[in-house]
């Protein structure tokens, strides 16, 4: 799996504003707060974990890596965030009305482990969302122009992968025991400057920066220019519009 070490500060500059934009999805499933109790697992820098505090929600946020953490704490105090992975959450069972994990389980080494333990700890509710067009369609092509071998990943042992469709991860959450359990696919557009992506790069954030960091200085540098090059086709005003999609998924447990 992908190593998130050190990076808190890359993924708040880049990826969190993209990954949040489950959030009006997710909180259509989930209903008003009414004085609630939620727990975020995978809360990386706080975004999403502040936003369900906005809304009115009791909200825990649950990350493993330190400098997620100390980005969340520091951008957004008012959200307690407690150090804890899957899939041995330190939390008792149904200790929060809801429990929520945004782009974690396409990251775990056991997602079906994972998605039970996120039930265990649910009292009423439980959602996840997983790609289904995640932001790697660029960096694929950023890649392939710069002839570069594309970064290996762990395979996952058959009793715990799944297909990365809709259709795939709502198997994948019954598998784990998640009853009655619904998945819509939610499409949008993030517009990102290219500066911020290059950042994320230079940052070592998610696959991409893996590659990069893993490249020599002269293949760093055709990945640079295969970069300009994607950038310069499809930069409208300044920015660039990328389609992501995703499945959401949410599970009444009374």
């Amino acid at each position: 799996m992908k190593d998130w070490a050190g990076v808190g500060e890359a993924y708040s500059a880049s990826y969190a504003a993209l990954c949040a934009g489950t959030f009006p999805l997710l909180q259509a499933a989930l209903g008003a707060a009414h004085g609630r109790t939620l727990l975020d697992v995978g809360s990386g820098d706080g975004t999403l974990a502040d936003a369900w505090a906005t809304a009115g929600w009791m909200v825990t946020a649950c990350e493993p890596e330190p400098s997620m953490r100390a980005v969340s704490s520091a951008r957004h105090p008012r959200v307690r965030v407690l150090d804890g992975a899957l899939p041995g959450l330190p939390f008792a069972d149904g200790s929060f009305d809801v429990v929520i994990a945004n782009f974690v389980l396409n990251h775990v080494a056991t997602p079906r482990t994972a998605a039970a333990e996120l039930r265990r700890v649910a009292r009423s509710a439980v959602a996840a969302t997983t790609w289904t067009l995640s932001p790697s369609w660029l960096w694929a092509e950023v890649t392939r122009r710069a002839v570069l071998a594309p970064l290996a990943g762990q395979r996952l042992p058959e009793s715990e992968d799944f297909e990365r469709t809709a259709e795939g991860f709502e198997g994948m959450l019954r598998d784990a025991g998640w009853r009655g359990v619904g998945v819509v696919e939610h499409t949008w557009t993030w517009t990102v400057a290219p500066d911020v992506l290059w950042a994320s790069v230079e940052g070592g954030v998610a696959g991409a920066g893996a590659l990069y960091a893993a490249l020599d200085t002269e293949e760093r540098q055709r990945f640079r220019r295969a970069f300009d090059e994607v950038v310069d086709e499809r930069l409208v005003d300044g920015v660039l519009p990328l389609e992501h999609r995703a499945a959401i998924a949410s599970c009444s447990l009374l």
